[in-house]
């Protein structure tokens, strides 16, 4: 066992760890040392598949403003947004967006040379900035090449596999511990502090938009040593993944003003959001969708995967070619159609956490030093249901907030001392993992979690079909104990990785579906055919989680929502 120390451990590499780190760099001036910790390659990281856009009110001399930018998203969350957060978020973002822009980023431009923009679903003004259907790529590489200006005052640990976050009795951060891949050895990053930037679990789902390498591990590590995770029932499903891979197209596509056509050749979603028709937020849009499907105005797909149309010939090949070249490309090379000539068969799919772990406005967690901050976090903005192009801002707001937040913390702080029977604890399970002999094949085990998600907490839910989830992830959860890892070598050992991300996503599975058979109303993106309407007077409210170490389980409570500025109302688009 190898240890190493630092000042700021960064867990992720994606926009908000690459956003946090670049902060940190220009804040330490030099003082700071900083580590970047990633299972990936760091540039491999997930944020790289964002395609549509970026969120900010940069256009407040044509008639946008922080205000809207705030109510659409506060709508948007079915009012299950903390509005402090949102409006610390909104006052960000544009000088984000400005600053990416000097840093090199190459947003698409309007004629006049300003950065364009484009409407996404639940917006009332068209501020998603956007660098054609790319933009999570060309965002990542802005950010990881002003990284190189600073390279003497970060470590990368790429291909760093963290198994666990430890913790003193006075519940302080002290270390990391897990496994550097390509020595084989287990490490130990000592640091006075970690941000926690590991992206997204919505790789429990089999149709999914989200990369293998998504599977709630700083979640799953932060629930299990006691952090609370907040609103994991709400999982957002993307109306436009491709069949039947599921790889995302972007919401962009339909706002350059693609069409959602069903097999009578209509444009149904007028019978769901007559204004804003393929422009709705994205939990009514997945739902009309599935509503079509259901009731027999899709088409036959393969799998079980029926579909509707996404159609955007009419937008001629110069835009499709200049704004939408990834959605063509994707097309073609996926399923041989062009879009310029054809129609594209897509249906909703598993897309984006709106819960996480609970975070105060800064990015804080419940133990001192430990912050949480993109996908994995929920501070909360985007509440029951996310806007698009929202997710990438996300990480950069708060990459921003955390950044500034633990670089002043640091300074104040010395290094802790390191409680050595948790860190041998760590590596006797580790190395009980590699060494499990039993009867069970965990690749099995993941493939019956897929079917059980998919087909019992999809956009639509019930009672009997979460009581049967619930049943299936525990018996899942006990099958994983006696699990075969026939690699026993921790050098790149990808079975032993595997495991213990199962794992992980399972534990994470079960939080979900209890918290969604405990809601019993429809908010958002949780939709109980049982239940289908929102209830403000008992279900407006964050549901929390904390893990039962003794019960192998979570414990679940409440706690109220933050309205300050706009009462709830009903949700018309």
């Amino acid at each position: 066992m190898k240890i190493r120390e630092h000042d700021i451990i960064i867990l992720g590499s994606g926009l908000a760890g690459l956003r946090a780190a670049l902060q940190i760099a220009i804040e330490g001036k030099g003082k700071i040392d900083l580590a970047i910790v990633s299972k990936v390659q760091l540039m491999r990281s997930h944020s790289v598949s964002a395609e549509g856009g970026t969120a900010g009110a940069i256009r407040q001399d044509e008639g946008d403003s922080l205000e809207l930018h705030a109510w659409d998203l506060i709508k948007g969350s079915d009012f299950l947004a903390d509005q402090d957060a949102v409006w610390k978020y909104v006052n960000r973002m544009p000088y984000e967006i400005l600053l990416l822009d000097r840093l090199g980023m190459p947003w698409s431009r309007r004629p006049d040379g300003k950065i364009a923009t484009r409407y996404f679903g639940g917006q009332t003004f068209p501020r998603t900035a956007y660098a054609g259907d790319k933009t999570g790529f060309f965002a990542m590489q802005t950010l990881y090449d002003s990284l190189q200006k600073y390279t003497d005052r970060f470590t990368r640990y790429d291909e760093f596999f963290t198994t666990h976050i430890i913790v003193g009795e006075d519940k302080t951060f002290r270390a990391i511990v897990g496994i550097f891949l390509p020595e084989g050895e287990t490490y130990v990053l000592r640091a006075k502090a970690l941000i926690i930037a590991t992206g997204s679990a919505i790789r429990m789902y089999g149709f999914t938009t989200m990369a293998f390498s998504g599977t709630g591990d700083g979640v799953a590590m932060a629930y299990r040593i006691g952090i609370p995770i907040k609103d994991m029932e709400f999982m957002q499903f993307h109306p436009t993944g491709i069949v039947p891979s599921g790889i995302l197209l972007t919401e962009g596509a339909r706002g350059e003003g693609g069409y959602l056509i069903n097999n009578k050749g209509e444009r149904f979603m007028k019978r769901y959001a007559e204004k804003f028709m393929e422009l709705a937020p994205r939990d009514i849009t997945s739902r009309a969708i599935m509503s079509e499907i259901e009731e027999g105005r899709g088409f036959k797909g393969p799998n079980n995967l029926d579909y509707v149309l996404l159609d955007i010939r009419h937008l001629g090949k110069e835009k499709i070619l200049t704004r939408l070249p990834l959605v063509r490309e994707l097309s073609m090379r996926l399923i041989g159609v062009d879009p310029i000539k054809e129609p594209i068969p897509i249906r909703p799919v598993a897309h984006y956490m709106m819960g996480g772990i609970d975070t105060d406005l800064e990015g804080r967690t419940i133990y001192e030093g430990i912050w949480a901050i993109g996908e994995c976090a929920c501070v909360s903005v985007h509440g029951a249901n996310r806007l698009g192009s929202n997710a990438t801002a996300e990480c950069l707001a708060w990459g921003y907030f955390a950044g500034n937040d633990a670089s002043k913390f640091v300074m104040e702080k010395e290094l802790k001392e390191l409680p050595t029977e948790k860190v041998e604890n760590a590596q006797k399970e580790i190395e009980e993992i590699l060494n499990k002999n039993g009867n069970e094949n965990q690749y099995e085990i993941r493939k019956e979690l897929w079917e059980t998600m998919d087909k019992y907490v999809g956009v639509y839910r019930d009672k009997i079909g979460l009581e049967k989830a619930l049943d299936k992830i525990r018996e899942l959860k006990r099958r994983w104990k006696d699990i075969k890892i026939l690699d026993k070598d921790l050098i790149y050992n990808t079975e032993l990785m595997n495991a213990i991300e199962l794992k992980n996503m399972l534990d994470l599975a079960e939080v979900v579906v209890e918290g969604a058979l405990l809601r019993e109303e429809s908010r958002g993106a949780h939709y109980r055919r049982d239940f289908p309407k929102r209830d403000d007077e008992n279900w407006l409210k964050h549901t929390i989680a904390t893990y039962d170490q003794k019960e192998d389980k979570p414990k679940l409570d409440y706690k109220p929502v933050k309205i300050l500025y706009w009462k709830p109302v009903e949700r018309k688009y």
